[in-house]
């Protein structure tokens, strides 16, 4: 696909396709209003004639537009105007990109840019449309004998801005948001992998591949590597697996001499639980248990084609959690990287003993921050459901940060408290601490657990239990949070450059 940055009149513009906006009840936006001035009110004709009130979710193709050089004119019902907000909004691109891609038309020009968005500035404006067209075209077949065919699809999308001074900033956002999407597409292709072919060897072929293309360096570490670093907690998930662990490490070098952002993926590339076995129903999904690590990658990703000045380091502790003979089982006690000690009550709390290993591990990196993102508990899923990712910090600045990135991206998270009075259920008579808390509270006891390892860290936890994939019809991964957390590493970029210019002035 490609996209283009323009500021011109509407009916002007020679493409196969001019998509504008209506408001209900049947009232024209401005370049709409432009294009219907041009044509002798033939728009305003069609609206009093009812073929079109503006409701949100509706359109209507026309053809032969008097005074218009277009082929085609797309109009795409916006809802009332005083509730036009960032949900309307990016329904209406939504629906234009599909209506777009069945028209058979190589082309189209959108106006829908240059609506008013409340509190959201033309950059915001573009990046989002960047990011919404690539995630609704988006399909999946790579594993199907017959690809869905498109007619004729889409080659070349132009988006439109009022005027001719914010061209320069609208391109930076359309560059920021194409390398958003890149991301974004590479985590949902991993997470949409079955297990047999997206394997914790896999992963670390895909890391190796990243690193290849974008001049990184990457680590990868095999069990017998792990077993000499005291990686226990992280090889006990795998031992029931005949699929060998790895541990990738992705180095971003950016910043020079700053210390790194690290971000840390859960990357159990398929969770049966374990010996404490999931039901049956529904354990397909579980193939999604590693979409912590291909955030990761689709974060570096996005990173990488922005030419962010940071350094930013990905770490991925990937192993399959299968049971068998040699599985780990309930009461075992297992030593961690750390030296602390952890009684397993249930296997399949096993995102939490991956992670616990990895973030001893990032220690050495002496770190500004650390991120970890993880499918981590289906407490998570119940309290938040699927529209937000849980968020919980030992540093109430750098959940600051993450909240205001969801927000900005559109992909946002809510902050849980991780207060020590939740601690106390994690106690074991056998261990230092029980790798479960009980039914209460499973989402921030998880993370209390976490927390117990990030002692020497600024930290965050993301649970993308309830946002990282979509079950029922629309089956598929979501990306998410690569959109929250690339903003985040925007931001620190545009910060450390603020900064960097009050020293030196």
């Amino acid at each position: 696909m490609e996209f283009s940055i323009k500021s011109g009149s509407p009916e002007k513009q020679r493409t196969a396709c001019v998509v504008l906006g209506v408001f209900e009840p049947r009232k024209l936006s401005a370049a709409a209003e432009i294009v219907d001035a041009a044509a002798d009110q033939y728009l305003s004709d069609i609206l009093r004639r009812g073929d079109m009130e503006g409701k949100s979710g509706s359109s209507l193709l026309l053809h032969g537009v008097p005074g218009v050089e277009a082929d085609r004119v797309l109009l795409i019902g916006l809802g009332k105007e005083r509730e036009f907000r960032e949900k309307e909004y990016r329904a209406a691109l939504s629906k234009a990109v599909r209506q777009l891609n069945e028209t058979g038309g190589f082309d189209g020009t959108i106006y829908l840019t240059e609506l008013p968005v409340k509190k959201r500035d033309v950059a915001w404006r573009v990046r989002q449309a960047a990011m919404i067209v690539q995630d609704t075209l988006y399909r999946f077949d790579r594993l199907k004998s017959k690809k869905d065919e498109v007619r004729r699809p889409l080659r070349k999308l132009t988006f439109c801005v009022n005027r001719r001074s914010e061209l320069a900033l609208a391109e930076d956002a359309l560059a920021q948001g194409l390398a958003i999407a890149n991301g974004v597409e590479i985590a949902k292709d991993l997470g949409n992998l079955p297990g047999n072919i997206c394997t914790p060897g896999y992963l670390a072929d895909q890391a190796r591949q990243l690193a290849k293309d974008h001049g990184m360096a990457v680590d990868v570490l095999d069990r017998a590597d792990m077993e000499k670093l005291g990686m226990n907690t992280l090889l006990s998930v795998a031992r029931g697996s005949h699929e060998p662990p790895k541990f990738i490490v992705l180095h971003h070098a950016g910043g020079g001499s700053a210390k790194p952002i690290v971000l840390i993926g859960k990357g159990i590339t398929f969770d049966s639980g374990g010996i404490s076995l999931k039901p049956g129903p529904e354990m397909d999904e579980m193939k999604y248990d590693m979409c912590g690590a291909a955030s990761v990658l689709g974060t570096l990703k996005a990173a990488a084609l922005m030419k962010l000045p940071l350094n930013i380091i990905g770490v991925i502790p990937t192993t399959e959690n299968m049971p068998g003979g040699s599985a780990t089982k309930p009461g075992d006690v297992i030593t961690s990287m750390s030296g602390q000690t952890v009684e397993i009550l249930n296997t399949d709390a096993e995102g939490r003993l991956i992670l616990c290993d990895a973030l001893t591990y990032v220690e050495r990196f002496d770190p500004e921050c650390v991120v970890d993102i993880a499918t981590l508990t289906g407490a998570c899923v119940i309290a938040l459901g699927h529209v937000t990712s849980g968020l919980l910090a030992n540093n109430d600045s750098i959940a600051r940060e993450l909240l205001d990135a969801g927000h900005e991206a559109h992909d946002r998270a809510w902050q849980l408290p991780l207060w020590d009075d939740y601690q106390e259920q994690l106690k074991s008579n056998f261990a230092d601490m029980a790798n479960i808390g009980g039914r209460p509270a499973g989402t921030i006891t998880a993370a209390c657990f976490l927390a117990r390892f990030a002692e020497k860290l600024t930290w965050a936890h993301l649970d993308i239990a309830g946002t990282a994939w979509r079950s029922g019809k629309e089956k598929g991964a979501t990306g998410r949070p690569v959109p929250l957390l690339s903003h985040f590493l925007i931001e620190r970029a545009r910060n450390n450059k603020a900064g960097a210019k009050r020293r030196h002035a």
